[in-house]
C-alpha cells in the first residue's frame, strides 16, 4: 500500500484483532448463509459449470431477477457440454428480459471454448480462466475462490461496501478499487477461501445493506471504523455519476393478420443478436420526421399512426425515448429483406430485450408483463 492510499483508510487494529476477522466471519457464515440454487450445501463440493453460471448472471442483476432464469438455465442445459452444444440463437431466446445481452454471447462462447478446448472440465485457475471468453479479473476469482478454493478474494458490489465500512476508506469509486481489493484479502482465511467469499457476500446482502445497516447483528461490528464513526450509510464514497445523453428514435410495429415483422439486430454492438421491431436508428436529438423517413416499405400498408406517448428505457450508457407507430399488411404481404413474421403468440420464445417488448405491448395495446 502506497503511503497515499495509506492515509485513505483507518489504521489497522490490533494484529489480533484482525486476525480474527475471518474466524468471525466463517463462524456467522455457518449459522446464516443464504440458501441459493447455484450455492453448494455445506460439506458439498461446488460445482464449476454452476458458479461460472451463476457469475454471468449476476453481473449487474439482482439474485431475486436471477433465479428462475437460473433454474431454467440448468434443467435445459445441465452442465456445459450441454450449453456449447446449443444454438446462440437458444440461448439468447432464454436469457430474453435478463438485460446486458453481451453476457448472452459471451455465455455461450466461454461454453463452446470450455467444451471445445477443455473437455467439458473449466480451468481451475485465475489465470486459466480468465483466458476464457467473458471472464473478467472478477469473475475467475469468485470461479476460483467458490468453485476451487484457490486462496484468492473476489470483490463485488457487497464486498466493496462491507470493506469500505470496516476499514473507513475515504477514497472515492472507482478509484478506491486497488486498495478495497488488498484490504479485502485480508479477510481471507487460510482455508475455506470459497466459504470467506460467501460470507462477506451475504454479510453485504443482509446485514450491512446500503440503506439502515443491522450493524447490531454483524459480527464484525466492534471492529468496524465507520461504524465507530456513526457514518455507516456513507460508504462507500462514490464519484458522481454521469449520466448520458438522452437519444430518441422511433419504432415501427407492423402485423399481418396475427403476425408481427421483426428483424434480428448486428451480432455486434448493442444488443447484438436480439431480435427487434423495424425502428430507426437511436440518436441525440433525433428529429421525429427524420425517423419516421427509416420506416420499413412494404406494399399495400395502411397508414401509419402514432401511439400516444413514447417508451423509455435506460441503458447503461444513455436513456432512450421511443416514439411508436403501427400499421396493418395486407395478407401474403411479403417481409423485406432481413425482416420476417412471426405468429403475435409465438412472442415469448423470441429473444426480445425488454426494450422491445416495451415497444411491442405499447403498439399492440397490451398490458407489460402480456409481452414478456
Amino acid at each position: 500500500m502506497s503511503p497515499r492510499s495509506a492515509r485513505k483508510a483507518r489504521p489497522e487494529p490490533a494484529p489480533s484483532t484482525a486476525s480474527s476477522r475471518p474466524t468471525a466471519l466463517l463462524a456467522w457464515y455457518d449459522r446464516h448463509r443464504r440458501r441459493l440454487p447455484w450455492r453448494a450445501m455445506p460439506g458439498e463440493a461446488s460445482d464449476p459449470y454452476r458458479v461460472w453460471l451463476s457469475e454471468i448472471m449476476l453481473q449487474q442483476t439482482t439474485v431475486k431477477a436471477v433465479g428462475p432464469y437460473f433454474e431454467k438455465f440448468v434443467a435445459r442445459w445441465p452442465d456445459v457440454t450441454a450449453l456449447g452444444s446449443a444454438s446462440q440463437d437458444d440461448v439468447l431466446r432464454m436469457w430474453a428480459g435478463l438485460g446486458y445481452y453481451s453476457r448472452a454471447r459471451n455465455l455461450y462462447a466461454c461454453a463452446v471454448a470450455v467444451t471445445r478446448d477443455h473437455g467439458g472440465v473449466f480451468p481451475d485457475t485465475e489465470e486459466g480462466l480468465r483466458a476464457l471468453p467473458g471472464i473478467g479479473p472478477y469473475t475467475a476469482a469468485a470461479i476460483a475462490a467458490i468453485a476451487f478454493d484457490r486462496h484468492t478474494m473476489p470483490v463485488d458490489g457487497n464486498i466493496e461496501r462491507v470493506v469500505s465500512r470496516l476499514f473507513a476508506v475515504e477514497e472515492e469509486l472507482p478509484a478506491a478499487k486497488p486498495l478495497i481489493q488488498q484490504l479485502a484479502t485480508t479477510l481471507l482465511a487460510n482455508a475455506r477461501a470459497g466459504d470467506s467469499a460467501q460470507a462477506l457476500m451475504d454479510l453485504g446482502s443482509s446485514i450491512c445493506t446500503p440503506k439502515k445497516p443491522a450493524c447490531s447483528l454483524c459480527p464484525l461490528t466492534e471492529d468496524c471504523a465507520a461504524r465507530a464513526q456513526g457514518t455507516q450509510e456513507t460508504f462507500p464514497r462514490k464519484a458522481p455519476k454521469k449520466s448520458g445523453t438522452l437519444r430518441r428514435g422511433a419504432a415501427f410495429v407492423v402485423t399481418r393478420g396475427d403476425e408481427l415483422l421483426v428483424r434480428s439486430r448486428p451480432e455486434k454492438g448493442l444488443l447484438g443478436g436480439m431480435t427487434e421491431v423495424p425502428g430507426s436508428d437511436w440518436l441525440a436529438g433525433q428529429d421525429d420526421d427524420e425517423a419516421k423517413r427509416q420506416a420499413p416499405a412494404l406494399k399495400g400498408l395502411s397508414r401509419w399512426q402514432r401511439r400516444v406517448g413514447v417508451v423509455t428505457h435506460v441503458f447503461t450508457h444513455f436513456p432512450l425515448e421511443l416514439v411508436v407507430y403501427t400499421a396493418k399488411a395486407e395478407a401474403r404481404t411479403r417481409a423485406p429483406a432481413g425482416m420476417r413474421w412471426v405468429p403475435i403468440a409465438t412472442l415469448a420464445g423470441e429473444a426480445l430485450p425488454n426494450v422491445m417488448r416495451k415497444v411491442i405491448a405499447h403498439g399492440l395495446g397490451l398490458p407489460p408483463a402480456a409481452s414478456s
